[in-house]
């Protein structure tokens, strides 16, 4: 009897000896792989955040030449020791690598983030690591999936963008119709009644109050958000390859300095490396040339530059104080020229002009304003026209509208893809004239008059004492308006950088009365083939799917 029962309870020690050794085995692995998923997930963090960093200063194209590095980065002993006791590898039996892949895309797909509803370019990158802890008992590998999407949105997909702190007030109801996003603070300080049809965000706060350094008291107006309205949101940039302050982001508007590269990050989004055409414009001749496409090489006969340019005319701009000398561009002349040229067309391969950059070269004056004046533009060339420049832009009359009976009104469907791209845009109405510029206030009576376009242009910024003008006076205007008198503009306002040249304050007397504003998101800019040319893109990193895998694996399984 005792033996048996020595037996039997040597047979359960055993048992239980046995249970314990195969749990703790059991309970080691399981630790194991969880420090191996960690240690993988380590890899791919370190890989997205370098490509993160790569992606937001340089663009996709900065991705694209820096994969190989991408490749070649785990963690090592150079990192923390500890890593000297961890393998990676690619999941394709490659040791100290990681696995990446992808590549540009013109996807335009509705994007699923913080901006879900937005459109943008996307491309979607995968990167996987295998990790294995060398010095474990046992041998674990274990690897992680991480999916990215690289989102190009283009800038005029909002109503209403601002790279730095958004002020938005109004003496009238104001209703705006597309997305609105800040940078920095939005603060909303109507003095009426203001509607936000569609999503608001803003990097900061949204705040209803004035501007610290607005002195006009509170706002007494009312504000109504149809939308959603979402504040510390992710910050949108351009790749411009430097911080995106807006000192930094005016620098796409002016010609690029000596020796720097067009390739550079900076180089790729300049306007001026960008367009088709250049006109060049001294105090002696007007040069128009091709774009850097084919090195400027294609030189436009200086007469037919005649039937479209004109520099002999100025007129008072009354906020600024100074006498514009304008580089006058009759559009309806420049789309003529563009249909029936033989010099740049052909270098175009037979298609018309879609932007142009104008430089102006003139000796400046302390009593004179450089400027581009766009005069009789009610129809574009066939695929549209951004105009760019560093110097403040003027528009005169209505702005590509070619159908007379949607004037005054938010029908886009017959316009064009357009865009003004400058330090500063006015309106001129269909009344204005150059010889009553000086004349008082009450003497300059606007017209009714229609503008359809994006703008990307500066602002001179709120100051002690000194209100910006706000997005409601985003485009400036020097005549006496009225609510009698209309002006409609349907597109995208977009406010980048302070201006370097139209730099006097908004508020002084003598310059204009506000018109009544018919505004509108022209709709148009949701579709790509119907964006301005040339229009930027802000560039976002979205996660997406994330996932375990089996080692060796560079495809998530289904479930995840």
């Amino acid at each position: 009897m005792t033996m048996v029962l020595t037996g039997v309870a040597l047979a359960t020690l055993a048992g239980i000896m046995s249970w314990a050794v195969t749990s703790a085995k059991q309970t080691d692995r399981a630790n194991q792989y969880a420090r191996a998923t960690a240690s993988a997930e380590a890899v791919v963090e370190k890989v997205l955040s370098q490509l993160c960093q790569d992606y937001l200063s340089g663009g996709e194209a900065l991705v694209q030449v820096n994969l190989s590095q991408y490749q070649q980065t785990v963690l090592t002993s150079a990192d923390s020791p500890y890593w000297g006791d961890w393998q990676f590898s690619d999941a394709q039996g490659n040791p100290g690598q990681t696995y990446i892949q992808g590549s540009p895309s013109t996807n335009y797909v509705v994007l699923n983030s913080t901006y879900a509803g937005l459109q943008g370019f996307a491309s979607m990158y995968t990167i996987v690591s295998d990790a294995c802890e060398t010095a474990a008992l046992q041998n674990v590998t274990a690897g992680v999936y991480q999916q990215i999407e690289l989102a190009r949105i283009p800038i005029f997909q909002f109503a209403m963008f601002s790279s730095d702190d958004m002020e938005i007030s109004c003496g009238q109801p104001f209703v705006i119709t597309g997305r609105v996003h800040s940078d920095g603070n939005l603060y909303v300080e109507p003095d009426n009644a203001l509607t936000f049809q569609s999503d608001v965000t803003a990097v900061g706060d949204i705040l209803f109050q004035r501007e610290p350094l607005d002195t006009r008291g509170t706002p007494a107006g009312s504000v109504v958000y149809q939308g959603q309205q979402i504040s510390h949101v992710p910050v949108l940039t351009l790749p411009i390859g430097v911080s995106n302050t807006p000192t930094a982001i005016q620098q796409i508007i002016e010609p690029p300095p000596p020796l720097e590269s067009p390739t550079s990050s900076m180089g790729r989004l300049r306007y001026y490396n960008l367009v088709d055409m250049v006109l060049t414009v001294s105090d002696s001749r007007i040069i128009g040339t091709s774009g850097l496409f084919n090195g400027f090489s294609t030189v436009v006969p200086a007469a037919q530059l005649q039937n479209f340019v004109n520099t002999s005319n100025s007129f008072y701009d009354a906020r600024e104080a100074k006498t514009v000398r304008p580089i006058d561009i009759n559009i309806t002349n420049f789309v003529a020229w563009s249909a029936t040229n033989t010099s740049l067309r052909l270098a175009l391969h037979s298609r018309d002009v879609s932007s142009l950059y104008v430089y102006d070269l003139r000796t400046p004056s302390p009593t004179t304003l450089g400027a581009v004046r766009l005069i009789n533009g009610q129809r574009l060339p066939s695929l549209g026209l951004t105009v760019a420049t560093a110097l403040p832009i003027y528009v005169q009359g209505h702005f590509n509208q070619p159908n007379a009976a949607n004037v005054g009104t938010s029908n886009t469907s017959t316009t064009l893809p357009a865009s003004l791209v400058g330090d500063a845009v006015t309106i001129l109405s269909t009344q204005w004239s150059d010889a009553n510029s000086t004349a008082p206030l009450s003497s300059r009576v606007a017209g009714c008059t229609t503008v359809n376009a994006a703008i990307l242009a500066g602002e001179v910024e709120t100051t002690a004492g000194h209100y910006s003008g706000g997005m409601e006076n985003f485009p400036r205007f020097l005549e006496s308006w009225g609510l009698a008198n209309v002006f409609t503009y349907n597109g995208s306002m977009v406010k980048m950088f302070p201006s370097a040249y139209a730099t006097n304050f908004w508020g002084l007397t003598n310059v204009y009365n506000p018109p009544a504003r018919n505004w509108a998101f022209d709709v148009n800019f949701n579709t790509p083939s119907k964006l301005p040319p040339l229009t930027p893109s802000l560039q976002k990193v979205l996660r997406c799917q994330w996932a375990t895998v089996a080692p060796n694996q560079t495809v998530a399984p289904a479930n995840n």
